[in-house]
């Protein structure tokens, strides 16, 4: 089985400002890491569950898990590889080409992208002669990267990181970092170290969902160990303020459910701010994103598609159909854990990641095969637990409506999409 998490603490403070977690928004329960994949010869052998509970601060309004688990052994070998998912590539093929032009990028540039992964966006600036370095905490994945011709280091980004970086390169003029603030259990340590990165002139860009479509869509499947946070632009704002970073715009984004690309630079730095960050920033005031009951609210509203699902596997199995899944990401562990699924429910999860297929998904324990063995065993119904890529993993079990199969999602609700 893979290696437990060696530790878990209970926190009382918010991570990013110190303020009393008093705001409750979610308890999922007991839930194992999402990404921690079983050995079918493990089977029979418990595993680590961790309390899975989520608060918002009082001062700063982050969203927040109140347990915390070993960041280390999360990511020390990680199953997550970005370059699996086509529509993720063109997207980071998209914001490398704008950004080159935006910020006049060259041969003389330096840009920097913090979890890096296996180096599906910097391979545009290495295309393109634009020196860059990836930094990615998960060894496995940065070696990967590396091999793809990435210039990569496999460590946690930090502050001394950065005064390392900049003592050896020079600051960054763009430092990007793509959904990894959620992943940072010491976010003032990480954001200091993009401000030193960004130095007086570089630009930060970083991407997040946004937890205002997260409470809007019931999305509670994005919550699992290894996102210690859930991020507004009000809360954002504040941690990048605290250590000399202004928000200079902000971009709405169709990934993941719904993200925010946000703009930062240092304080000092002389440039206007765009009309969107105001804009903003009143939408979220108008939803009630500095009250509580924007966030008390979503709890019930979760238990609704928990039991949704439930009763939509109820009527399959009464009606004979036969239901496997699509996508062993982790949102879909949390969702299957959290509606108490398992293997006697779904028969199969599909993945084009060979280092997931051939295991068992954690908690639920249902098989991970190739999509080639999905389609081989003809299953009247697929839920594509990814469902921020339904569109795309669409395309490519088009072949299911051949045999009169199903396609579903279940977030916010049980839908056939084909």
């Amino acid at each position: 089985m893979t290696k437990a998490p060696a530790s878990v603490h209970r926190i009382a403070t918010c991570r990013a400002c110190g303020g009393s977690l008093t705001i409750p928004f979610c308890d999922l329960g007991l839930q194992p890491v999402a990404n921690s994949f079983v050995d079918p010869a493990d089977r029979e052998q418990p595993e680590p569950r961790f309390p899975l509970s989520v608060r918002v601060c009082e001062n700063c309004r982050l969203v927040q898990l109140d347990h915390v688990v070993s960041a280390e052994e999360i990511f020390a070998d990680y199953a997550y590889f970005s370059s699996y998912s086509t529509s993720w590539l063109a997207h980071a093929a998209a914001f490398c080409a704008t950004a080159r032009e935006r910020f006049n990028l060259d041969k003389a540039s330096f840009v920097v992208e913090v979890a890096s992964n296996d180096g599906y966006l910097l391979k545009n600036f290495v295309a393109a002669g634009i020196p860059c370095l990836g930094v990615e905490p998960a060894e496995n994945v940065a070696n990967a990267a590396i091999a793809a011709g990435v210039p990569t280091e496999a460590r946690f980004f930090g502050k001394a990181v950065a005064q390392e970086i900049v003592s050896r390169r020079g600051h960054a003029d763009l430092i990007v970092a793509n959904n990894v603030l959620a992943h940072v259990p010491d976010i003032n340590d990480f954001v200091a170290g993009l401000a030193e990165l960004a130095g007086t002139r570089g630009v930060v860009s970083i991407e997040a969902p946004h937890v205002v479509r997260l409470i809007e869509e019931a999305q509670f499947d994005t919550i699992y160990h290894e996102h210690y946070a859930y991020w507004s632009l009000f809360s954002m704002a504040h941690v990048l303020r605290a250590h000399g970073l202004d928000v200079i715009d902000v971009e709405r984004l169709s990934t993941h459910g719904g993200s925010l690309r946000v703009f930062a630079a240092a304080a000092a730095r002389n440039g206007a701010r765009s009309s969107s960050v105001a804009a903003l920033r009143a939408e979220e005031e108008e939803l009630g994103i500095t009250g509580a009951a924007l966030y008390q609210g979503f709890e019930p509203r979760v238990a609704a598609v928990i039991n949704g699902f439930r009763d939509y596997l109820r009527a399959a199995s009464e009606g004979g159909r036969t239901v496997a899944a699509y996508g062993a990401a982790a949102k879909g562990n949390t969702f299957l854990n959290a509606c108490g699924v398992g293997a006697t429910d779904i028969v199969m999860v599909a993945d084009k990641n060979p280092v997931k297929q051939g295991r068992l998904l954690p908690g639920s324990r249902i098989p991970v095969v190739s999509p080639e063995a999905l389609l081989a065993a003809r299953p009247a119904d697929v839920v594509i637990l990814p469902w921020n890529i339904a569109h795309e993993i669409k395309g490519e079990l088009a072949g299911v409506a051949g045999w009169g199969g199903r396609l579903i999602t279940a977030v916010p609700t049980v839908r056939v999409i084909a």
